[in-house]
């Protein structure tokens, strides 16, 4: 299900919707996650460790910067997203994925992480990206970070990848309007919507159903149980869910300390020189952002901000020319 490639397709259709930014520009927004994903990242990064450690670690990245986390949680995923689950459950050495919507235990004890952690968390009634996108589409959120492309089909207006903690991590924004301009498409149609090819066709007719109609079928044949209208279905059709206030306080660092000893078996020593690390890194940053804004050097009044929009990536073959360009060559003898 969703879109094949579609980052590939942005990269060299529609260049002017993605941006490249740093972590610290997001500083004072509220970004939506879905926490599934996240969950999923640190077990195929680290399938020894519990992966609460890294959701501990990187949602206290997140508040150093000022950014206003809120958690996703998935609820009952629709019939159409079995085999993606299927795929992530095989990934991460389940046997079944979670198709009922019932609270698992690591569900209830990231939940319980969220709440000492003082970081809101939501519970989707169905898939947590449709619900991500609305939280962005209402304006209840500013953006969602996910590394899944079809959040952009659900809706989200921004979506940002690679939104963590390396430091030389670069992060990418997608507009979705700036999208949909470009490819001069509507939302409604970009679902469902497949490679190159996919596009020019959808561009052409506007619908799937006329697209059926008009191509080559012994050239691009189609399936016999292609359910591209349930896949639509899925993108548009959201179920709708009231967002409860979103709150932020201050961390619980004594019941931190208790929980995930207990939980995660970490140490205590390592959970107190991260909680230590947070409140000197979180008061610099602070300060800095402070003498900024009172000399007018604040990062969002930098001239060179206006201009870092999109970064020139060298086509495949100019690369591969450069490369053996860049290779010193053996000495003579």
């Amino acid at each position: 299900m969703g879109i094949t490639k579609l980052a590939d397709l942005i990269r060299f259709d529609a260049p002017g919707a993605i941006s490249h930014k740093d972590i610290s520009d997001y500083s004072g927004k509220v970004i939506a996650l879905d926490t599934s994903i996240i969950v999923n990242q640190f077990r195929a990064v680290t399938p020894t460790l519990s992966p609460l450690i890294g959701v501990f670690f990187r949602t206290l990245t997140f508040l150093e910067h000022d950014i206003k986390p809120v958690f996703v949680f998935e609820g009952k995923p629709p019939e159409e997203k079995t085999p993606v689950l299927e795929k992530r459950a095989e990934a991460s050495g389940w046997k079944f994925p979670n198709c009922t919507g019932t609270a698992s235990s690591q569900t209830k004890d990231c939940l319980q992480l969220m709440k000492l952690l003082g970081v809101p968390s939501v519970q989707a009634p169905g898939d947590a990206e449709a619900l991500c996108a609305r939280l962005v589409r209402e304006g209840i959120v500013d953006a969602v970070a996910s590394e899944d492309m079809d959040t952009l089909a659900f809706g989200a207006n921004t979506l940002i990848r690679q939104l963590n903690a390396k430091k030389d991590s670069e992060v990418t924004e997608y507009s979705l309007p700036k999208l949909l301009e470009k490819l001069q498409i509507s939302h409604e149609e970009i679902t469902g919507l497949g490679p190159r090819r996919a596009l020019t066709l959808i561009q052409e007719h506007r619908t799937i159903e006329k697209v059926v109609l008009h191509i080559n079928r012994q050239t691009h044949p189609v399936p016999n149980f292609w359910k591209y209208k349930e896949a639509r279905k899925v993108f548009l059709d959201a179920q709708e869910t009231v967002a409860p206030e979103l709150v932020w306080t201050e961390p619980d660092e004594e019941a931190l300390v208790g929980f995930l000893c207990q939980v995660t078996h970490v140490k205590v020593e390592r959970v107190r020189r991260r909680m230590e690390k947070f409140r000197q890194t979180r008061e610099s940053k602070r300060e800095d952002r402070k003498n900024e804004k009172a000399t007018g050097r604040s990062r969002q009044t930098q001239m060179e901000d206006f201009f870092r929009v999109t970064r020139k990536r060298v086509k495949p073959l100019e690369a591969a020319e450069s490369s053996k360009s860049n290779r010193k060559r053996p000495k003579s003898t």
